[in-house]
C-alpha cells in the first residue's frame, strides 16, 4: 500500500485495510467459501434425507433411494475435506503477505531499525495479533456465508409446511446466528483491545525479565521482577475470564434458541400452537432444523472473537499508521552524485505527545568532511541520523543531499548512498559471511576478505577453523566486543556507500580497544563524507569540524 492508513483508525478501517492486502489470494479465498457452501449443501440434504428415510421406515412409506444418501455423504466428506484443505492455504497464503507487509511497514516506519520499540510488544503484534487475523476469514467469512445460506434454505422449507412456523424459526435462527453474535462482539470490543494490550505488556516484562536476567540477580531485584509478571499475567487472566462468561452467556443463547426451534417443530408435528403439519415432513424440518442450528454455536463463538480481531487489526494496522505520508516511488528520483548535506530551518519531535528534539535545526557537512557530532544523550543524537535515513520525517525544513531534498528521493536509492554503524549494531544468529552479505549481498568472497582486512579483522577470521562459515551465536557471542564492532564496521564498509554514519560505533568497549577501533575508522574512510555521532571525543579521531547539539539546534564547537 502506498498511502497509509489514517491515524486513530476504528478497527473496522482496519480490518478493510488488511483484507485490501488479501487482493492476491482473493480467488483461493473465494474458493474456500464456494466449497464451503456446497458442503453445507452436502450436509442439509444429508441430514433431512436421512430424517425423511428415518420417517418413512417407521410410517412404512419408501421415501427415497439408498443410493442417493450414499453419493451425498461421500460428496459431502469430500468437499468438507476440499475446503478445509483449499480455505486454510489460502489464508496460511494471506497471512504470509500480511506479515511481509507488516514487517516492511514497520522497517520503513518512524522507528526503522533505530530501536524505538519495545521487543515484547512487536512480537505481540507479528504473532499473537496477526494469528489472531486468521480467524477473520475460517472463523467469521466462512461461517457466517454459511448461515446466510441456510437462513433461506430453512425458511422455504418450512413456509412449505405453515408460514407461521417459518416465521418462528427464522426469528430464532436469526437471534442465535446474528443477533447474538453481533451483540457479543459489540459488548466485548472494548474487553478484547485490553487483553490485547495486557498480552503485550506481559510479553515486554517476560523478556525484560530474560534479557536482564544477568542485572536483576546483580541487584536483588528478582522478587520486584517476578511480582510485575506475575501482575501482569494476573490482569491478563481476569480479562480471559471476563471474556469467557460472555461466551458462556453467548452459548447459552445460542443453545437455547436452537432447542426452542426444535421444540417449535415438534409442537407443529404434534398440531400444538400450530395446525397440524404432515409427520413425514415435520420429520425432515426437524432434522434440517438441528443441523442448521448446529452452526449457530460457531457463530457465537465467532462474534466474541471479533472484538479480538478488531483489536488485532488496530495494533497490526497501527504500525503502518505512523508511516509519513509521502509520493509513491515513481514519482522519486534516483539519489544524486554529490553528498554534501545540508539541514535548513529542521523542525522534528518523534510524536505529538513528545517534546521537540529539533527547532530550527541548520546543519551544513560538505561532500568529504568529517565530522563530529556532540551532545549528551536525549539531545537527539540518533535522531539526526533517522531523520538523514529518512527513517523518520521532520514536520518542519528540509534536508538535502547534494541539493536535492532527500524526501524526492527513492529511499533504496537515498540509502545506497548511505552507510550506518549504529551503536547498538546487532550480528545476526548466523556465520560471518552472512553477516557481511546483509549489506551488500553481490559481493564477491575478494570483497569481503577486504572489508575484513580494512576494519582489522580479517587475521582474525582466517584463523579461526571455519573461516567466513564461522556461525557468530545470538549477538555474536562467539566474539569478544571488540571483534564484534569490527565485523560490524566491516559490513558497513562493504556497502560501498560515500557517506558513513557512525553512531556511537565504540560503545561498550573499553579505552584502549576505543581507540583502536577509532584509529581503524580513520585509516579507513579516507575520500568518504564521515558524520560521527558521540557523546564526547577521545583524541583520536580527525576530524574536520565538530557541531554541538543544544537545545534542539547546531553550533560549530572548532573547526
Amino acid at each position: 500500500m502506498n498511502t497509509p492508513p489514517p491515524a486513530h483508525m476504528t478497527d473496522r478501517q482496519a480490518i478493510a485495510t488488511l483484507v485490501s492486502l488479501w487482493r492476491a489470494q482473493a480467488a483461493r479465498l473465494a474458493g474456500g467459501v464456494i466449497l464451503a457452501l456446497l458442503a453445507l449443501a452436502c450436509g442439509l440434504a444429508l441430514v433431512r434425507s436421512s430424517g425423511l428415510r428415518l420417517a418413512g421406515c417407521v410410517t412404512g412409506e419408501i421415501v427415497i433411494a439408498t443410493a442417493f444418501l450414499q453419493w451425498v455423504g461421500a460428496g459431502r466428506v469430500v468437499l468438507r475435506y476440499a475446503e478445509r484443505l483449499c480455505a486454510h492455504d489460502a489464508m496460511f497464503r494471506a497471512l504470509a503477505d500480511l506479515r511481509v507487509w507488516f514487517f516492511r511497514s514497520l522497517a520503513h516506519g518512524a522507528a526503522a531499525g533505530l530501536g524505538f520499540r519495545r521487543a515484547g510488544d512487536m512480537l505481540s503484534r507479528l504473532v499473537s495479533d496477526i494469528g489472531t487475523l486468521d480467524g477473520l476469514y475460517l472463523r467469521i467469512v466462512v461461517p457466517l456465508a454459511c448461515a446466510c445460506v441456510t437462513f433461506p434454505i430453512l425458511l422455504v422449507f418450512a413456509a412449505q409446511l405453515n408460514v407461521g412456523l417459518a416465521v418462528v424459526i427464522g426469528v430464532l435462527f436469526a437471534c442465535g446466528a446474528f443477533v447474538i453474535p453481533w451483540r457479543i462482539a459489540r459488548s466485548g470490543r472494548a474487553a478484547a483491545g485490553q487483553m490485547a494490550a495486557q498480552l503485550a505488556h506481559l510479553r515486554v516484562n517476560v523478556l525484560d525479565l530474560i534479557g536482564g536476567l544477568r542485572e536483576i540477580r546483580a541487584f536483588g531485584a528478582q522478587t520486584r521482577m517476578l511480582a510485575r509478571v506475575r501482575a501482569s499475567d494476573t490482569a491478563l487472566l481476569q480479562s480471559q475470564m471476563a471474556l469467557a462468561r460472555r461466551s458462556a452467556l453467548a452459548n447459552a443463547g445460542a443453545f437455547l434458541s436452537g432447542q426452542a426451534a426444535i421444540f417449535i417443530v415438534l409442537l407443529a408435528i404434534a398440531g400444538i400452537l400450530f395446525p397440524a403439519i404432515p409427520v413425514l415432513k415435520g420429520v425432515g424440518l426437524l432434522f434440517l432444523s438441528v443441523a442448521a442450528f448446529e452452526s449457530v454455536s460457531t457463530l457465537t463463538r465467532a462474534g466474541l472473537q471479533a472484538g479480538a480481531m478488531g483489536a488485532a487489526a488496530v495494533r497490526v494496522v497501527d504500525i503502518a499508521s505512523e508511516n509519513q505520508p509521502h509520493a509513491p516511488d515513481r514519482a522519486l528520483t534516483k539519489a544524486p552524485a554529490g553528498t554534501d548535506i545540508r539541514f535548513t530551518d529542521v523542525a522534528f519531535r518523534w510524536s505529538d505527545e513528545r517534546a521537540w528534539v529539533f527547532k530550527g535545526l541548520d546543519l551544513d557537512i560538505p561532500a568529504g568532511a568529517r565530522v563530529a557530532i556532540l551532545g549528551p544523550s536525549g539531545i537527539g543524537k540518533s535522531s539526526l541520523a533517522a531523520l538523514l535515513l529518512r527513517a523518520a520525517t521532520p514536520q518542519a525544513g528540509t534536508i538535502t543531499l547534494g541539493g536535492e531534498d532527500i524526501a524526492r528521493i527513492r529511499p533504496d536509492s537515498l540509502r545506497a548512498r548511505m552507510a550506518w554503524l549504529s551503536q547498538a549494531t546487532h550480528l545476526f544468529d548466523d556465520t560471518i559471511r552472512a553477516n557481511l552479505l546483509l549489506g551488500r549481498p553481490d559481493a564477491t568472497e575478494a570483497d569481503l576478505w577486504q572489508a575484513l582486512d580494512d576494519a582489522a579483522i580479517g587475521d582474525v577470521v582466517r584463523d579461526l577453523p571455519e573461516g567466513l562459515d564461522t556461525w557468530l551465536g545470538e549477538g555474536g557471542l562467539k566474539l569478544s566486543g571488540g571483534q564484534g564492532r569490527r565485523i560490524a564496521l566491516a559490513r558497513t564498509l562493504l556497502t560501498q556507500a560515500p557517506i558513513l554514519i557512525l553512531d556511537e560505533p565504540a560503545t561498550g568497549l573499553d579505552a584502549q580497544t576505543e581507540q583502536e577501533f577509532l584509529l581503524t575508522l580513520n585509516a579507513v574512510t579516507t575520500g568518504r563524507t564521515v558524520i560521527l555521532i558521540t557523546h564526547r571525543l577521545t583524541g583520536v579521531e580527525k576530524l574536520d569540524q565538530v557541531w554541538r547539539l543544544s537545545g534542539g539546534i547546531a553550533r560549530v564547537a572548532s573547526a
